[in-house]
Formats: C-alpha cells, sequence, structure tokens
C-alpha cells in the first residue's frame, strides 16, 4: 500500500504546506486506482506535483466539511469535466449531500457536468474500494467527522482527520492487533489548550501501550513551528516507535 501526504497543514496558509489531503493506493499494479482522502484548498496542485493525474481519481472519501478538508473538491470536479472525466463517487459522514447541493446552487454551470454518487457514512461501516478495505471510525470534532481505517494486502494505515483524543481510535487500532502507520492530527504544540484537535501531550496520553508501527503526524497550525523536536520525543517516547513530522508530497509504503 503506497500512502502520498498531498497536504498536511490547515487553513491558516505557511510555506509548504497545503491544507488536508492524501493519496492511497492499493496497487497500480493489481488494476487499482488511487483514492484520495479529504481534498483541502491546494490538494489539486499537489495531486499534479505528485505525479499522480487528477482524472484518475474517481473516488473521494472526507473525514469532516470544514474548507481546509473539502475546499478543492468541487475544483477537482470541474478540473475531471474539463478532461471529459464526469463520474465521482464522494464519500463523507452525514450532511455531506446537503454540503454538495447548497454548494452547486452558487455554481450552477457545474450542476449539470458531473454525475456525483454521494454515499454518507456512519462510524463502524465496512466498504470496499479499489482493492481498500475502508473502516469507518468514530472521531470528536466541531461537526460530524470520521477517521478512516484502510486495509489492503495485509497491511493497515489509519487516518485520524481532524479529532480529539478518543477511544475509538485506540479500538480500532487494537482490533487488529495494531496497524502499521497511524497518521494522526496534532495541530498544536502543548503549550496551548485547546479542544476539538490534539496535541502531542493528549496524543501521548491516548497512544501508549497500543501496538503501532510508525507515527505521522499532520494537520499542523504554524504554531508548532519550533516546537517539532520536542512533539516528536513526547509521542515516542509514549509509543516506542519511529514519529515523525508529516510534510507534503511525502511519499510511504507498507
Amino acid at each position: 500500500m503506497k500512502i502520498t501526504l498531498l497536504g498536511t497543514g490547515v487553513a491558516i496558509p505557511q510555506k509548504d504546506r497545503v491544507q488536508s489531503g492524501l493519496m492511497v493506493e492499493a496497487g497500480v499494479d493489481r488494476g487499482c486506482s488511487p483514492v484520495l482522502f479529504d481534498c483541502g484548498c491546494g490538494v489539486l496542485q499537489r495531486i499534479f506535483e505528485s505525479g499522480y493525474k487528477h482524472i484518475e481519481i474517481t473516488n473521494v472519501f472526507l473525514s469532516h466539511l470544514h474548507l481546509d478538508h473539502c475546499g478543492d473538491v468541487l475544483a477537482l470536479v470541474k478540473a475531471n469535466w474539463l478532461c471529459e472525466v464526469t463520474k465521482l463517487n464522494l464519500w463523507g459522514p452525514v450532511g455531506t449531500g446537503q454540503w454538495l447541493d447548497e454548494l452547486l446552487v452558487a455554481y450552477p454551470y457545474m450542476q449539470d457536468k458531473a454525475e456525483i454518487t454521494i454515499t454518507e457514512l456512519t462510524p463502524g461501516q465496512w466498504l470496499e474500494v479499489e482493492g481498500l478495505e475502508v473502516e469507518c471510525v468514530r472521531t470528536v470534532h466541531a461537526l460530524p467527522s470520521l477517521g478512516f481505517k484502510v486495509t489492503a494486502w495485509g497491511k493497515s494505515m489509519l487516518y485520524s482527520g481532524d479529532t480529539e483524543p478518543v477511544v475509538d481510535i485506540i479500538d480500532a487500532i487494537e482490533a487488529s492487533d495494531g496497524v502499521d502507520l497511524l497518521i494522526h492530527e496534532c495541530s498544536f504544540p502543548d503549550t496551548f489548550d485547546v479542544t476539538n484537535h490534539t496535541t502531542p501531550g493528549t496524543l501521548a496520553g491516548m497512544l501508549k501501550g497500543t501496538s503501532v508501527g510508525r507515527i505521522i503526524l499532520t494537520h499542523l497550525y504554524p504554531h508548532t513551528r519550533g516546537f517539532e523536536t520536542e512533539m516528536v520525543k513526547v509521542v515516542a517516547e509514549a509509543c516506542g516507535c519511529p514519529v515523525e513530522i508529516g510534510h507534503d508530497l511525502q511519499v510511504i509504503e507498507i
């Protein structure tokens, strides 16, 4: 399984980080197309820079409907339409259908340009897409949100989306005796008291004693600059596995 971090940033612009998005691929050699998880502003350009073709993307999962996770969805739809690709499967939490309907009201010329199939997901659902087995995990954010555990060919990855520390993430990890890769938001350093998000200390407290092969911290606010070394240390000491700060266009194979 190949994972490409397209965007590791947030809604505040910062150097070298666009908003949230990652590509997951079970394997082109197995006839599987890449699947996009989140599509914040800047992700469409990162798709191009990563070497993928946007017309290959016909399945998009949204963890939630904040702009920094879905701002480029309609831009992707238009780019594909301009290249004569009109079908898209859009998966997201409850409210995704209403969100897209209301968005298209503002862009009526796009309403008949694409065939978008919307599937609203709830925690605990399982589905198979392009060789990937995807499990929806409950997370806690400011509006309905999901994390995604993705499994292919005996390897597993868990993407948190935006969330406070939640036991459901641990349950998803322990259900399969661990995961090979955890991509978890770590929005602020521990000098901030936050809700709806995670800091290194709260993440470390949640993950202590779990079996994770590797952890990548993402969804990084500008406030984390200068704290990266300490953030990694706090989480690594609790988990006993390699931990790193994610960066845009980083490729991981598991």
